[in-house]
């Protein structure tokens, strides 16, 4: 359930908003990027992803059906911590599990099981024995998985190709957008076009190694461009039809 404006324990001095954004953002309760649907404080520049602003205080995840996971606004102890989803640090806000010591990012613990646009069915996997797409190795972290078996993506590889690429928007967010340095008009554009294109490419290096048929490479990327769109958009917090789209006309260009 939404609400347009709420009182959150990590900030408590001022009243949340919600509001849809296209531009990333960095979560200031996970430490995540984040893009879409958020709760900010305009006159503090505090941002938080709708899973952390509105989070479950108890939650159970099918891949460890023994667990019971808390939310926690801060990890447990002074041993540093990583998600057992992405494979991440945990600095902020963790859903995290007493009794076997998981660690889930809220985002990460509310990943779609399932994305589906209509033409691309993707589905969450713990593990998976075929090699990623991205960094060709096997069995890693949480993989979205195609149909058909033959498109893999680690959402740790996902992680990785936003920090490689967006170091700017996750560390200078805050810097950047009062200095207005990329994030007003076709500055913004190029900043971003330059950035997501890599996995793409990546992609169309290793379909053309595989195959040797021009039309099913073609095809095969740009399924894989459409399932990246959505990979990119859940991991980042909001793997919704728009924010897929914006992903998708930014990776395009």
């Amino acid at each position: 359930m939404k609400y347009n404006e709420i009182t959150h324990v990590s900030h408590p001095q001022h009243k949340l908003k919600f509001e849809y954004t296209e531009v990333p953002f960095k979560c200031d309760g996970c430490k995540e990027a984040g893009i879409g649907s958020r709760y900010k404080c305009t006159a503090c520049d505090y941002d938080l992803h709708l899973h952390c602003a509105l989070p479950s205080p108890t939650l159970a995840h099918p891949f460890y059906t023994k667990c019971s996971f808390q939310f926690l606004l801060k990890p447990p102890g002074s041993v540093a911590r990583y998600c057992d989803a992405c494979e991440k640090d945990v600095t902020g806000f963790v859903y995290h599990c007493s009794a076997c010591g998981f660690d889930l990012h809220p985002c990460c613990a509310k990943l779609p099981m399932m994305l589906n646009d209509g033409e691309v069915k993707l589905y969450l996997y713990e593990k998976v024995s075929a090699a990623c797409h991205r960094c060709g190795r096997k069995g890693r972290s949480w993989t979205y998985r195609s149909t058909c078996k033959k498109y893999n993506l680690h959402v740790a590889c996902v992680k990785e190709m936003l920090v490689e690429n967006w170091h700017e928007i996750y560390f200078g967010n805050k810097t950047d957008q009062r200095n207005n340095m990329y994030y007003n008009g076709s500055t913004s554009t190029r900043k971003l076009e330059t950035s997501i294109p890599s996995l793409r490419n990546t992609l169309q290096a290793h379909h053309h190694q595989k195959s040797g048929s021009k039309g099913k490479v073609q095809k095969c990327c740009e399924l894989a461009g459409l399932a990246v769109q959505f990979i990119i958009s859940a991991v980042l917090g909001d793997p919704t039809t728009l924010i897929a789209g914006v992903v998708g006309t930014l990776m395009s260009r």
